[in-house]
C-alpha cells in the first residue's frame, strides 16, 4: 500500500501481440489514468505461442522508462537463468537511473522448462535453479552496495567485484519474488523479498501460503474481465473465461462486481495488484478501470 494505506494498482502489459508503439501508448495511458506501475514479462519466446513476436523485457523496460515520467516499471518475473547476476545488477542499476528511481525488481528461478531447453540454457533441476537464484540474490545486494567484494558459491565465484553505479533507490530497488511453491520459492521469499507476488493460480491458497512469506508484503496477480457497460457484462465475462479461465483467480463483471472482489483481497492483506485485463489492456479499459473501480479501492 502507499503512504495513505491504499493498495497500489499495476497493469500487466506482456510484450506480445502488440507493436512497440502500442506498448508505449498503453504505458502512457496507464500513467495518465493513474496506475501506479506497469509490469512486463521476461521470455525469449512466449510460452505456448513461441511463433509470436516477443520483445526482450529489460530493453523494453529501459525504453518505456525513457518515455514515461511517474509510473513504476517491473517484470513478473525476470528469469534468473537468462543472465549472470553481475550483468543483471548492472542492468537494474542502469534502468533505475534512466527511470529516475522507478524500477521494481521482479525475479524468479525460471520454471518454463521447454523454453530453457529450446534455447540451450542450462536447465538443471528445479532445486538447482532455486539454489542458483539464492546466490544471485546475494550477489545483487553485494553489487548494489557499490563496494568491492568476493563471492564463493556453488554457482558463482567472483573476486574483487564491484557494482557501479549503484541504483538510485537505496539500498536497492524493491525485490518481488513470484510463485507459491512451499519448498523452493517461499523460503527465498522469506529470506530475500520485499514483496511476495502471489500468482493467480494460487489465489485460493493465499491464506495458507501467506505465513511462509515471512515479513514480505503481499501483492496479487488477477486476470480481470471488466465490462464496459451492463449490457455487455455476460459477453465480457465469457471472453475472460475463454482467454484466462485456466489461469485461476479471474474476476469479472461490472465495475461494482470487480471492485467488490478486489476489496475482499485487500481484507485478506493484499497491498498491491498486478492486473491482466482480458482485452490486453486497451486504453478504454485502462481508463474505465481507473474511473470506476479504483475509487472504490482507494477510499
Amino acid at each position: 500500500m502507499d503512504s495513505s494505506g491504499r493498495p497500489w494498482l499495476g497493469v500487466f502489459l506482456p510484450q506480445i501481440r502488440m507493436s512497440f508503439d502500442t506498448m508505449v501508448e498503453r504505458a502512457r495511458v496507464a500513467e495518465a489514468a493513474g496506475f501506479d506501475s506497469i509490469w512486463l514479462m521476461d521470455h525469449l519466446a512466449a510460452p505456448m505461442t513461441p511463433q509470436l513476436d516477443t520483445f526482450e523485457g529489460w530493453t523494453v523496460a529501459a525504453a518505456l522508462a525513457a518515455r514515461t515520467e511517474r509510473i513504476r516499471i517491473g517484470h513478473l518475473v525476470t528469469c534468473d537463468p537468462f543472465r549472470h547476476p553481475a550483468l543483471l545488477a548492472k542492468m537494474v542499476a542502469t534502468v533505475d537511473h534512466i527511470s529516475g528511481g522507478r524500477i521494481e525488481l521482479g525475479i524468479g528461478w525460471g520454471s518454463v522448462d521447454a523454453e530453457l531447453e529450446m534455447f540451450g540454457i542450462g536447465r538443471g533441476t528445479a532445486k538447482e535453479r532455486a539454489e542458483r537464484l539464492a546466490e544471485s540474490l546475494e550477489i545483487l545486494d553485494l553489487m548494489f552496495s557499490g563496494e568491492p567484494f568476493d563471492f564463493e558459491g556453488t554457482w558463482f565465484t567472483m573476486r574483487e567485484a564491484m557494482g557501479r553505479p549503484v541504483p538510485v533507490q537505496r539500498p536497492r530497488p524493491p525485490v518481488h519474488l513470484g510463485g507459491a511453491g512451499p519448498k523452493l520459492t517461499m523460503p527465498l521469499v522469506q529470506a530475500h523479498a520485499d514483496w511476495w507476488n502471489c500468482p493467480s493460480y494460487a489465489v485460493e491458497r493465499l491464506d495458507e501460503i501467506r505465513p511462509l512469506a515471512g515479513d514480505a508484503r503481499v501483492s496479487l496477480q488477477r486476470p480481470v474481465a471488466l465490462s464496459p457497460d451492463a449490457a455487455s457484462r455476460d459477453e465480457t465475462v465469457a471472453t475472460g473465461e475463454r482467454r484466462f479461465g485456466s489461469w485461476g483467480g479471474l474476476v469479472g463483471g461490472t465495475p461494482g462486481e470487480v471492485a467488490e472482489a478486489l476489496r475482499r483481497d485487500v481484507d485478506r492483506g493484499v497491498e498491491g495488484f498486478v492486473l491482466q485485463f482480458t482485452d490486453f489492456g486497451v486504453p478504454a479499459t485502462l481508463e474505465h478501470f481507473m474511473e470506476t473501480v479504483a475509487p472504490e479501492l482507494r477510499t
